[in-house]
């Protein structure tokens, strides 16, 4: 079958080209190899390090068991790969909050700077490339796998600050990437029409005949999978909307401690909204890589919907015979990882487009933390935590391994994606090779 570029198409039905994004990644008129099977990554992040005692699945003979912290996941529990020794071992100036999260996906040391933490030697910026960059830069480098966006950073009560606490990607050094917080922005990004929070419901409107004339020209399935992309659009301008609404309402934010990161009631909502903005910006192939954001690192964030009033970071320092400090870190960390379950559920449910079965099916998904332990701020068993089914080995394992880098880790998730590097981030860390999945 013949393919048309898609600018070319839109021209030869007079329609505009604010039409674009909602027809960027239908099947039908992707110029690229339709046999090539679409490989999409995810990267969420979430602060403060884990209840290690209440995260790690126990291996039984043929499957996990899961502890308290992911028993959300438990639809998923076939999907999930646990690795533990795998340690961020790269040093160098920063505090361990400061490395835990610079150091997380560039795996190189934070430039020296005048960033002071928590009673260690200041710091700055990493200085290296982080691995969601790497790998987007690869896909892009490919005229089949090339995207619009190349890559997303979507965030959720990140503080609108810039410090290393509060930057998890990063395009080279020195270049760390802001993440939009604002699902609003991020529609904008996405979509290109809005020009203010109140002219949010002409998005559609602005295209309706053109997507119409469009839709008429298309197959089946392009029809179908068009208007899964406006539904969630109609979805989304929804949430925002309810959100603004309940905002604004009268009852005025009470007088908080300075030092306590007041996170909206709405963060849920948010967490959702952005949720489902990815996955729509996956579905229409607007990007192959992500990453999700959790607010930031030494974040103080009280989230009353889970009645937790006292800062996260605070309670994460607390000993663990704290009864009640640790009762509500373990509402905290369920709570992350019940955002991370509405993820894989919304990509199981989207269909491969073009493909054969879900997006979750050809999606690796990577749940990270910048510390292994809140209290004692080890860098050493890291929770990191693989989902989906890109990777392409057996799932619904618990691994083990001998105390590794976790630069290996990520030159595994390169070469995943057939990015064949030879090292990543610290040279002599990267010793080894990629880590064997199988």
């Amino acid at each position: 079958m013949k393919h048309f570029s898609r600018r070319d198409f839109l021209k030869g039905l007079g329609v505009s080209s604010a039409a674009l994004p909602f027809i960027n990644g239908l099947p039908g008129l992707q110029a690229k190899n339709a046999k090539a099977s679409k490989k999409r990554l995810i990267i969420m992040f979430s602060p403060n390090g884990t209840l290690p005692g209440e995260f790690w699945p126990d291996q039984s003979k043929d499957s996990i068991v899961l502890k308290p912290i992911m028993e959300p996941l438990s639809d998923f529990k076939n999907d999930i790969l646990t690795i533990r020794g795998v340690h961020n071992k790269i040093g160098g100036d920063g505090d361990d909050h400061m490395k835990g999260i610079g150091c997380l996906l560039t795996a190189k040391k934070l430039h020296r700077g005048n960033i002071q933490g928590g009673g260690h030697t200041p710091a700055g910026w990493s200085s290296g490339i982080s691995i969601d960059q790497e790998i987007s830069n690869f896909l892009q480098s490919n005229q089949e796998t090339k995207t619009r966006f190349g890559s997303l950073e979507f965030g959720v009560a990140v503080p609108n600050r810039a410090d290393p606490w509060t930057r998890l990607s990063y395009l080279g050094s020195n270049k760390p990437i802001a993440p939009i917080d604002d699902p609003h922005q991020m529609l904008q990004k996405m979509y290109g029409q809005m020009k203010d929070k109140e002219s949010l419901v002409s998005i559609l409107d602005d295209v309706a005949d053109d997507l119409k004339t469009v839709s008429s020209k298309l197959s089946k399935e392009d029809r179908e999978l068009l208007e899964e992309h406006m539904t969630l659009v109609r979805k989304v301008e929804k949430n925002l909307k309810e959100a603004e609404t309940e905002s604004s309402s009268s009852h005025p934010e009470p007088e908080i401690d300075p030092k306590i990161e007041l996170v909206n009631d709405n963060t849920p909502k948010i967490s959702r909204t952005q949720i489902d903005l990815m996955v729509n910006g996956f579905a229409n192939d607007m990007m192959r890589v992500s990453t999700l954001q959790f607010m930031r690192s030494v974040g103080q964030a009280r989230m009353r919907w889970l009645d937790v009033n006292d800062g996260h970071h605070s309670l994460s320092h607390k000993p663990d015979n704290d009864n009640s400090a640790y009762q509500k870190l373990l509402k905290i960390n369920k709570w992350f990882a019940g955002e991370l379950s509405y993820l894989c559920k919304r990509l199981k449910e989207t269909p491969e487009p073009g493909g054969d079965g879900s997006m979750f099916d050809h999606t690796v998904i990577m749940w990270v933390n910048e510390l292994g332990k809140g209290n004692n701020h080890t860098l050493n068993n890291i929770p990191f935590t693989l989902l989906g089914g890109g990777l392409g080995v057996k799932m619904g394992r618990s691994l083990q391994m001998p105390d590794v880098a976790h630069n290996r880790l990520l030159m595994s998730l390169a070469h995943s994606f057939d990015h064949r590097i030879e090292m990543f981030g610290e040279e002599k860390l990267s010793q080894g090779g990629p880590i064997d999945l199988s």
